[in-house]
């Protein structure tokens, strides 16, 4: 049995004083509560630091949204993985949609950066998906296992295991659209039978694929009983305490 991965996309949402307020909140609510998901938030990078002294010794698990491929150098604006395993990072956070979209994030540089992340130690969530106008125009599969192969070009079979895939339907994205759990269910088989063929029945067996894409607490439960949903990726609902609470006891 796979482990249940809850994420908290924070997003460029609070300041690091509403940020540590909020990780208190959820430390003193979800966390030390025996929850059988693995529980992670992720904060902006300049509330990172607060956060993860707000969670110490809670059991929940601190995430960073981005970083870079390269060690150190040149990069204004950018952390490396050094930088956010050192501020007390174990997730981040590779290949968000958003990312893609309005910051010109490749296939390419998802996959520099997921090799990065590996070779420094930290557990990768790596997102796909496809938008609106490619599913109606047939190309979910194509565009899905398109991303997957591309980003985990080069990766060895026994780092597999280690990372975990968000599908994220861009369009059910903050829209308050939601794929159902069949539509979630079929593509996230799809992806575990594409992993299946390419790198054996351990690593697609072991891979926690999550769904990202408006889940909440009145949806949470039908989507993680799926055979193949492995927990979510939440965005708006983990800035609400009881609602983030509500999908991580959805999970267990």
């Amino acid at each position: 049995m796979r482990t249940a991965l809850i994420a908290g996309n924070w997003k460029m949402h609070r300041t690091a004083a509403e940020a540590r307020g909020l990780a208190e909140e959820l430390r003193g609510v979800v966390g030390g509560t025996g929850a059988s998901a693995d529980v992670v938030v992720c904060p902006t990078f300049t509330s990172l630091q607060v956060v993860g002294e707000a969670l110490e010794g809670s059991g929940i698990s601190l995430g960073a949204q981005n970083m870079h491929w390269e060690k150190e150098g040149a990069f204004t604006g950018e952390v490396s993985a050094a930088m956010i395993l050192t501020i007390g990072c174990i997730y981040v956070i590779l290949g968000h949609s958003e990312r893609r979209q309005y910051f010109a994030e490749t296939d390419e540089s998802v996959n520099r950066k997921l090799a990065a992340a590996l070779d420094a130690g930290l557990k990768p969530i790596v997102c796909v998906g496809e938008t609106l106008e490619q599913r109606e125009a047939g190309q979910m599969e194509k565009v899905v296992l398109g991303q997957v192969r591309a980003a985990l070009d080069g990766i060895p079979a026994e780092a597999i295991p280690g990372i975990a895939l968000a599908y994220e339907p861009i369009w059910a994205i903050g829209t308050g659209r939601t794929a159902t759990p069949a539509q979630a269910e079929e593509v996230h088989l799809l992806i575990r039978q594409f992993l299946r063929s390419i790198f054996g029945d351990r690593a697609a067996d072991a891979v926690r694929i999550q769904y990202g894409g408006s889940v909440k607490p009145d949806n949470a439960s039908e989507l993680f009983s799926q055979a193949n949903i492995d927990g979510g990726l939440i965005g708006g609902a983990s800035l609400e305490m009881e609602s983030f609470a509500a999908i991580v006891s959805a999970a267990g």
